[in-house]
């Protein structure tokens, strides 16, 4: 019995010493560190850092003989966030990148719909703005193994950006003054 019970403490005392020691991926336990892509934390603060890219802003009511215009185009990096990403390369076998970045944007919509009814919102117009936004570029592309290789191209890749929002709707000039109060009111 005391040979048995001898051979399990020194059983359990050589697998304990295993387990925490060495190369064991548990060693850490809760700690252990996890390999994660480099890129991730791109990705990541992208999407924190730009959480209204796709919602629509309220704005206030149109006033009476005014026509708003839209008068704020996408800017450079509005327009690199819609370009589809650069491809995630291999280091030293293929990467790519891009250099010598010009943007030309234009507007190709600029219209007011009739007033509606939009659920949570109320009575309200929506604003189109439409723009069209050319990037041009020289796409680089990089291999050193097993022999040295760069590829030079001049691109281009169009873009159409939708920046549309709301106007509420006043239906008697109080309520335009309400809105407007509420809209501009200081909040703690």
């Amino acid at each position: 019995m005391k040979i048995i019970r001898k051979s399990l403490y020194l059983l359990v005392a050589s697998l304990v010493t295993m387990l925490l020691t060495g190369c064991n991926p548990f060693g850490m336990g809760f700690f252990t560190p996890i390999p994660v892509q480099t890129w991730m934390g791109d990705r990541i603060s992208d999407r924190v850092e730009n959480r209204n890219d796709h919602k629509v802003p309220v704005l206030p009511p149109i006033t009476p003989g005014h026509r708003p215009y839209c008068e704020d185009p996408p800017g450079q990096q509005e327009i690199l966030r819609a370009m589809p990403r650069v491809t995630r390369g291999i280091p030293y076998l293929y990467e790519e990148f891009r250099d010598d970045i010009e943007f030309t944007v234009e507007k190709l919509v600029d219209r007011i719909d009739p007033p509606r009814f939009i659920p949570l919102l109320g009575p309200a117009q929506l604003h189109h703005c439409h723009w069209k936004c050319t990037m041009y570029y020289t796409e680089t592309i990089d291999s050193s193994y097993p022999f040295p290789v760069r590829i030079k191209r001049r691109r281009a890749e169009v873009i159409y950006i939708d920046k549309d929002h709301f106007h509420l709707v006043a239906t008697s000039p109080d309520a335009m003054q309400e809105i407007y109060r509420s809209m501009t009111a200081v909040r703690p």
